[in-house]
């Protein structure tokens, strides 16, 4: 068992990666040298597994030698029946207390889950279930109570201010705002995308920590703006004397990634046309310059995610359909997946209303249109 191997690094001591490309190499490893031992070693025989967090820290050859096996983290139900049914009774007898002294609530685990905790797994959950019951082992001893009832209100007066705060849903349809889906280590995330707009002379600015592939894609989804522009009503010089900022909250969180395509295609036509996006749909795709919509990954965890925010609707690329199968059925029966192939779909789904395409009533306009500039009166 070689445990987090995504987390080895290369010194003047030696590499260990490059070991490991003859440990794991069928081809090879039945004559595999130890030049510590200076011993050879028949190692065919032996099944090797290998843990990591994360695949692109590990060198691409290394991982052509492995097959790869993605686990999704555990969801929201799964995390409360493990709690109530291993974690809290183990804890509980760690801490010296008896069954009938304290109680968890439901509410009160999925209070700690969500507020205290960001994990695929459960370690921290047991950490936080443990720090209850030693505080409730304090009053008891203390003569404060005689049992304790965890609720939601009991696991703030425990745990302090929450750790963690949740990504909701806007109150009402805005322009320029949008919910998007994102993919995390520890999960999916509902990440808000904003737009505004203010006099200038057509500079793109982008914030919120986007990565490089994240960028690309803000990119991508303003030259498709600009290419349907006449379509969408918005009239070609809005780039000649228009600045557009895109920022996607919170700040201090790394985002990448190319899922986020139509987000931002959709909250920069919003912001252009002033139709308010419905706060009640979320999406997730990757763009194309046509407008074509592409798969993505983490759907199961993306739609989780909507499903925690109270969100009835999502947007799906269609060809992410196979990968409804891996949600629980429950899940599945409370959220209305739309699969979209094309940002016309996106729109028509995601806007109060669509756009009324422009009439080309100006030279300018009709020289934006056509390939070259003579016109035909």
């Amino acid at each position: 068992m070689l445990d987090e191997v995504d987390k080895m690094s290369m010194d003047f001591r030696g590499d260990p990666s490059s070991a490991l490309l003859e440990v794991l190499d069928p081809e090879q490893n039945h004559m595999f040298v130890d030049h510590y031992l200076d011993t050879e070693f028949d190692l065919s025989m032996v099944m090797f597994i290998a843990t990591a967090n994360i695949l692109h820290t590990i060198p691409r050859p290394l991982q052509d030698r492995m097959e790869v096996i993605q686990l999704s983290g555990y969801t929201e139900n799964e995390k409360l029946e493990i709690a109530k049914k291993f974690l809290v009774r183990k804890q509980i007898e760690a801490s010296g207390l008896k069954s009938k002294q304290i109680e968890f609530h439901d509410e009160g685990l999925l209070d700690i889950i969500r507020k205290y905790t960001r994990e695929s797994g459960v370690r921290n959950l047991e950490r936080e279930i443990a720090n209850v019951c030693r505080k409730t082992a304090k009053k008891i001893v203390t003569a404060e109570i005689k049992n304790n009832q965890i609720t939601i209100e009991e696991v703030e007066n425990l745990l302090g201010r929450q750790k963690f705060r949740m990504q909701g849903i806007s109150d009402r349809n805005q322009v320029g705002l949008t919910t998007g889906l994102a993919w995390t280590e520890v999960g999916g995330e509902v990440l808000q995308t904003e737009a505004t707009l203010m006099e200038g002379k057509g500079q793109l600015t982008l914030t919120g920590k986007l990565g490089e592939v994240m960028q690309e894609s803000a990119r991508a989804a303003m030259s498709f703006v600009r290419s349907r522009a006449t379509e969408f009503g918005i009239g070609r010089e809005f780039p000649r004397k228009m600045d557009l900022h895109i920022h996607i909250p919170e700040g201090a969180i790394p985002k990448d990634g190319p899922s986020a395509g139509i987000t931002m295609a959709t909250t920069i036509v919003s912001a252009l046309t002033k139709i308010p996006v419905r706060n009640d749909v979320a999406m997730t795709g990757e763009i194309t310059l046509r407008g074509k919509v592409l798969p993505i990954g983490g759907v199961k965890e993306k739609l989780l995610a909507a499903h925690r925010a109270g969100i009835k609707n999502v947007l799906l690329p269609k060809e992410n359909e196979k990968d409804l199968q891996d949600l629980p059925q429950d899940i599945l029966e409370a959220l209305s997946v739309n699969l979209v192939e094309t940002m016309d779909e996106v729109l028509q789904a995601a806007l109060e209303k669509m756009p009324v395409p422009r009439q080309v009533s100006e030279l300018s306009d009709i020289k934006g249109i056509l390939p070259n500039e003579n016109v035909a009166h």
